[in-house]
């Protein structure tokens, strides 16, 4: 047997990281090795909410669950019936949205919120059946782990945009996707899933708006994204980008309307369970215009203000996305392997003993996406941070050396830097 070291979730806020022993892998189950996992907001709420989230089974306290679902590594032990289309050494991520009907809770079950032997924060894991049946076992060709790990939040932008539509005026087909040459506006799109929101519009090739504005309030974010995402870049690719401090405007709406040339925006995506921010979406839409709520409110209560003239008389729509299918994280892994560097999204490196403070402080602790590696001690600690550390630490002074001729991301060097030296971190 495998012995495992995991983060469980026990019932609300209550995570446990444990050793215990893996079972004996079935003919139709795969022992993997999970080398890394980029800690979500999903988690956080499904840590905090316990047996009441709809993917966390009702048992949880008798049958706790592993966490974590943004993961990536290397495959231990095939079961006979995988042998033709997996092997050994082979690298992976996972979709763990496996809308699986027999599951343990049912048509939501996913690794990291369902199973006990599976999910992204533990050392080894046991993939089940249902994984590789439904498609949802994903190989990675690319270079290094951590690509692979963040393809599933990237895989989430690329679905919302796949799943905006328009109208054809006349008739009832919706043509899905983005508008190809339109106005996009990303509110509140700074964060880790707007970062990737960019990125992806910005090296999409088959479509692409020709305005894209990008806002916040905080214009440290703003900078930033500002220097990893440039306007030159953006023009080399036929986008005129524009990075906006809406706390800055007198009248944001009137202002970012006037932006668009005063016919509002054909795709806008709000990043915040914000209402005001709905309410400004809704307000600079265009004719015709979607509105994409890509990011999940915690309250079931929550409501924001609709102008629903405008759905009537101006065929604006609305929808509602937060993950991405298989083929969109297949089409994640393909545009990474085209050039596409996630890195951006992450600002903090941990490891495993990092997992339970940082997942249940999530909400507060700034930055973008936090990488966690499963095989290392290691306080999450933020890249810009490295530098400091490293006047006391030869390990970290590396690591900040790397970072820095990367503009200051992370990069596969510096994870294989990490991964080579984990046991003389000496924190």
């Amino acid at each position: 047997m495998m012995k495992t070291k995991a983060v469980r979730l026990y019932g609300k806020a209550d995570l446990r990281l444990e050793e215990f022993e893996l079972p004996e892998i079935k003919d139709n189950e795969i022992l993997a090795k999970v080398v890394c996992d980029s800690l979500c907001m999903s988690s956080f709420k499904a840590s905090n909410q316990g047996a009441d989230h709809k993917r966390v089974p009702q048992n949880v306290d008798q049958h706790p669950v592993i966490i974590g679902h943004e993961f990536a590594g290397e495959l231990l032990e095939v079961g006979s019936k995988w042998a033709g289309q997996f092997k050994e050494g082979d690298k992976f991520s996972i979709q763990p949205a496996l809308n699986y009907k027999e599951g343990p809770v049912g048509i939501l079950s996913a690794p990291g919120y369902s199973y006990h032997h599976i999910g992204g924060d533990a050392t080894y894991v046991v993939i089940p059946n249902e994984v590789m049946e439904l498609g949802c076992l994903l190989p990675y060709k690319g270079e290094g782990f951590y690509p692979a790990s963040l393809s599933e939040p990237l895989s989430c932008v690329i679905g919302a945009m796949h799943a905006n539509y328009h109208t054809v005026p006349g008739s009832y087909v919706h043509n899905m996707e983005i508008v190809d040459g339109g106005k996009m506006a990303l509110l509140a799109g700074v964060g880790p899933m707007g970062l990737a929101a960019i990125n992806y519009v910005l090296h999409r090739k088959d479509r692409k708006p020709s305005l894209l504005v990008v806002t916040d309030i905080d214009q440290d974010r703003l900078d930033r994204a500002a220097t990893l995402y440039t306007p030159d870049f953006a023009v080399s690719q036929g986008i005129e980008l524009k990075y906006i401090n809406t706390s800055k405007m007198k009248d944001p709406e009137k202002e970012l309307k006037e932006i668009s040339g005063n016919e509002g925006y054909n795709d806008v995506f709000v990043f915040a369970p914000v209402a005001p921010v709905i309410k400004q979406a809704d307000a600079i839409l265009g004719f015709d215009g979607c509105l994409n709520f890509f990011a999940g409110p915690s309250n079931p209560n929550f409501e924001a203000s609709l102008n629903f003239y405008n759905v009537h008389y101006a065929y604006t729509h609305v929808v509602g996305t937060s993950g991405g299918n298989t083929d969109d994280m297949k089409e994640a892994l393909d545009v990474m392997s085209k050039g596409l560097d996630p890195a951006g999204l992450v600002t903090h490196i941990g490891g495993m003993n990092a997992v339970i403070d940082a997942t249940l402080s999530l909400p507060n602790i700034p930055g973008g996406k936090k990488l966690i590696y499963n095989h290392v001690e290691m306080p999450l600690t933020a890249i810009s941070d490295f530098k400091k550390i490293g006047e006391n630490n030869a390990v970290y002074c590396l690591l900040a050396e790397v970072c820095e001729r990367n503009n200051g991301l992370w990069s596969v060097e510096a994870e294989e830097l990490l991964l080579a030296n984990a046991k003389a971190l000496n924190y």
